[in-house]
């Protein structure tokens, strides 16, 4: 299933696009596509739905982040070696792990901010996996089991305020606007393979990353039993697994986000977003 999130800011309503590729109205069968829907026995309850018989939704409403009431956002750092390389970084013998601020989360469309006194706004599109059941300590065998499905993440980042302004990275990761997911979630069991994915992006029409899932260094099922470690991971929850070569950071000299510029991203099969940047002083005073 594609399940989605429709509607203005604040008051989307749940949704699916069926095979025909057509946005359809799931409110009379959920609230919501959040920990309810999201646990193994509420993803079941909307599997046997006949897509059909549910109300079409007409024109071409905006789409929201597909998941509510996402509890934390879990970010994997320099998990593609080529991305590490370009950074400067060494390759991590365990996963490097931070949080961004769920206040950050948005629709794929959305415009993004640059912050105030930004100078280097940066792009990384991501695979990110949404937690179904909860998961403490699994093994990576068992570890799948506890994903509710996949959808296209852009890891935006502030680089000086990620590696300049002092301490650990999450000063550049949480602006507002910093986490645009969707536009679907695409449940587990329609994706073969996560690390077997395309993904890419690009600036203003320019391709700057192109590469393949199956070039993570610790693959989903690793980093699903890694993280669950150290704490319990919720229905809801959502794991952005790192970002392959190609960010401004990498490009030399380097390149960074200015307002006016559009990005595109996508991942086989779980869409593709675009987003318009725009000053933060614009962004206050509309």
């Amino acid at each position: 299933m594609k399940l989605v999130r429709y509607g203005a800011p604040g008051q989307e309503r749940p949704g699916l696009i069926d095979a025909q590729g057509k946005l359809r109205d799931l409110s009379a069968h959920v609230g919501d596509i959040d920990a309810g829907a999201l646990v193994r026995a509420g993803r079941a309850r909307l599997a046997v739905i006949d897509q059909a018989s549910l109300p079409e939704v007409a024109g071409t409403p905006r789409y929201g982040a597909p998941v509510a009431h996402t509890g934390k956002m879990i970010c994997v750092g320099l998990n593609y070696s080529d991305h590490a390389a370009e950074t400067g970084a060494a390759i991590p013998e365990q996963p490097i792990l931070f949080m961004k601020a769920t206040s950050a989360i948005m629709g794929p469309n959305d415009d993004v901010i640059i912050p105030k006194d930004s100078v280097k706004t940066d792009w990384e599109v991501e695979l990110g996996v949404v937690i179904g059941d909860t998961a403490r300590h699994v093994s990576a065998k068992d570890a799948l089991k506890h994903v509710a499905g996949y959808l296209v993440v852009n890891d935006l980042s502030e680089r000086a305020f990620q590696l300049e302004h002092g301490g650990q990275w999450t000063k550049g990761k949480g602006c507002d606007t910093f986490g645009p997911i969707g536009p679907w979630l695409l449940t587990a069991d329609e994706v073969a393979d996560p690390q077997d994915l395309a993904l890419w992006l690009e600036v203003n029409g320019h391709r700057y990353q192109q590469s393949n899932t199956r070039n993570m260094i610790f693959g989903v099922a690793e980093l699903v039993s890694y993280i669950s470690r150290y704490m319990s991971l919720q229905p809801g929850d959502i794991i952005s697994t790192g970002t392959p070569p190609g960010v401004g950071l990498g490009q030399k000299p380097p390149v960074y986000l200015r307002p006016g510029d559009v990005m595109e991203l996508g991942i086989d099969g779980l869409g593709r977003q675009r987003q318009r940047t725009i000053a933060y002083d614009d962004a206050v005073s509309a």
